[in-house]
């Protein structure tokens, strides 16, 4: 995160509201020797949970972005996120689906793709899967779900005749500790948004039933997992018997995540 520039923001958006350091920090619940570290960039004194408390009081918006070894981070996720997608259209190819990877469209400026989009052609049904990693935005996720589940159906039907009588949406997941830990602290959305589970999608999926399917798909397979995941655990890394450890500072220098704000 760049704590200089973080800190000019907070300055400058304070003196355009026409308040002091004093203020904000009554604002904030916080001291006025906080305000004056965050406006001088000085957050390494500082708790995350802090700062966020005064950006939020002047109505900025703190976002974090994580960064490592250049673009090698965009390819380890990336390398998760298509195993799975995989790992979706093998499962369906198996079971008399046509898949496509990545569906584009673009309909009045609304634009999206969908993740996987198969067509099951003796039961006329539709299926749109949406992959994921991890869930960070629920409400943004199912918005993007219901406008897909739209625009889609109308659209391949005029150009590929995959004209539908009942329709699939299922949001695959990967199995792990935050899966699972997501779909318990939102489980009254997903009830009513997202109702069926594995079992359910894996059944529809065998024999697509009128009436369509909403529901959560968590993909079990190895390749579903992440990349530093083994059996012994969710991201458990062990080290090779007789092979020391690199010193623990070598390994924090080469490896900590660059924060930066927008």
């Amino acid at each position: 995160m760049d704590d200089l520039r973080l800190g000019r923001v907070i300055r400058a958006v304070r003196r355009r509201r026409g308040l002091r350091q004093l203020d904000v920090a009554r604002l904030a619940n916080v001291g006025q020797t906080t305000v004056s570290l965050v406006e001088r960039g000085h957050l390494a004194t500082l708790g995350l949970r802090t700062v966020r408390r005064v950006c939020s009081t002047l109505e900025v918006r703190l976002e974090l972005e994580p960064s490592w070894r250049g673009g090698q981070l965009a390819r380890l996720l990336d390398s998760r996120h298509a195993s799975i997608v995989e790992e979706v259209v093998a499962a369906l190819g198996s079971r008399g689906w046509e898949a496509v990877v990545e569906y584009t469209f673009a309909v009045y400026g609304e634009r999206g793709s969908v993740d996987v989009l198969a067509w099951h052609s003796r039961c006329r049904a539709l299926l749109l899967v949406e992959v994921k990693t991890e869930i960070a935005d629920l409400q943004g996720l199912l918005s993007v779900l219901d406008r897909k589940a739209r625009l889609v159906p109308r659209l391949v039907a005029a150009e590929r005749g995959w004209r539908a009588t009942t329709l699939g949406v299922v949001l695959v997941l990967g199995e792990g500790g935050s899966t699972r830990s997501a779909l318990a602290r939102h489980r009254a959305t997903f009830a009513a948004s997202l109702p069926g589970r594995t079992i359910e999608v894996r059944r529809w999926i065998q024999e697509p039933a009128p009436g369509g399917l909403r529901g959560v798909w968590i993909l079990r397979g190895s390749s579903g997992r992440a990349a530093n995941q083994t059996r012994g655990g969710p991201d458990r890394v062990r080290m090779p018997r007789g092979r020391a450890p690199a010193p623990t500072e070598a390994l924090e220098r080469q490896d900590r995540p660059v924060l930066r704000s927008r």
